[in-house]
């Protein structure tokens, strides 16, 4: 495959993956949020990033996924046909709607995977409900912010809240792919992308990234008891790589495994995240 080919599909896929939200409206009192269920089988919840949705951050592995389980996500507050709420947002929420969604599918017993600040969510909802998780899935995920992820996402929220496209755009592509990914692009490519990611920016995303820079849940690792996998994005310049390493060493028995993607797996490499996840799940038996 040539740079030029490997630059399409990329900008293909990023465009996707980073501009995909559906606008949404204001909402004072959210009930429950949009949901996405696909194919049968054993349980297993989706909890995607800040900025995202289920469908940009999994949609290119779905299939995969629903191939042998009942994948269940939801969209936050301000993304999918989710309407922004008027408050900000608390994980616990997001908690809390994942598992109602799990529980008006009827499923008992679920694995989590977690993608970006997803992760925080799969990780409280491990600790809040033992009993019913069979494994948890964590992937560019984080248990806190350092200095380098605060000031990225403090400017992250603060260009979403001016409202300018453009220079929202300019940051979050460089910043979410990997060195080899951006290099591929050629120029109109990249102006192609760019237009493309600040036109499909979710409305709700300066919400999503303000969670970001409050997360904190080192104190929930220790309690976790569902057998692990951390999927560490190694060319990830938005979340950097030691946070998902600290969060592995700190999860009693975690497995540490690599993908040499920036920080969406789902748009540089898909195939080889999609397996990275079904071939833990089949491991566990979850």
């Amino acid at each position: 495959m040539t740079s030029t080919d490997i630059g399409a599909e990329i900008g293909t896929g990023i465009s996707a993956g980073i501009g995909a939200g559906i606008g949404a409206g204001i909402g004072a009192g959210i009930g429950a949020y949009a949901r996405t269920v696909r194919g049968s089988g054993p349980g297993l919840l989706v909890a995607h990033g800040a900025g995202g949705s289920v469908e940009a951050n999994y949609g290119p592995v779905m299939e995969t996924l629903a191939a042998g389980h009942t994948v269940v996500g939801v969209d936050y507050p301000g993304t999918g046909a989710t309407p922004r709420s008027r408050t900000p947002l608390q994980l616990d929420e997001l908690v809390d709607q994942l598992v109602a969604a799990a529980d008006a599918e009827g499923l008992d017993r679920f694995a989590v995977s977690g993608y970006s600040l997803g992760g925080a969510v799969a990780i409280r909802t491990a600790v809040r409900h033992p009993e019913r998780v069979t494994a948890l899935l964590l992937t560019a995920a984080f248990a806190r912010t350092d200095h380098e992820l605060r000031l990225g996402a403090e400017l992250w929220r603060d260009l979403a809240l001016a409202g300018d496209p453009d220079p929202l755009a300019r940051f979050v592509v460089p910043h979410a792919l990997s060195e080899h990914a951006l290099r591929s692009l050629d120029d109109e490519q990249l102006a192609a992308l760019l237009k493309d990611v600040g036109a499909g920016i979710p409305p709700g995303t300066a919400d999503h990234v303000d969670l970001v820079t409050r997360v904190d849940v080192r104190a929930d690792l220790p309690r976790i008891t569902a057998p692990t996998l951390v999927v560490t994005t190694t060319g990830d310049r938005l979340v950097p790589p030691p946070l998902h390493r600290e969060l592995a060493a700190a999860i009693p028995g975690a497995r540490l495994a690599e993908i040499p993607t920036g920080h969406l797996p789902f748009a540089e490499l898909p195939q080889e995240w999609g397996k990275l996840l079904t071939g833990f799940l089949r491991e566990t038996g979850a």
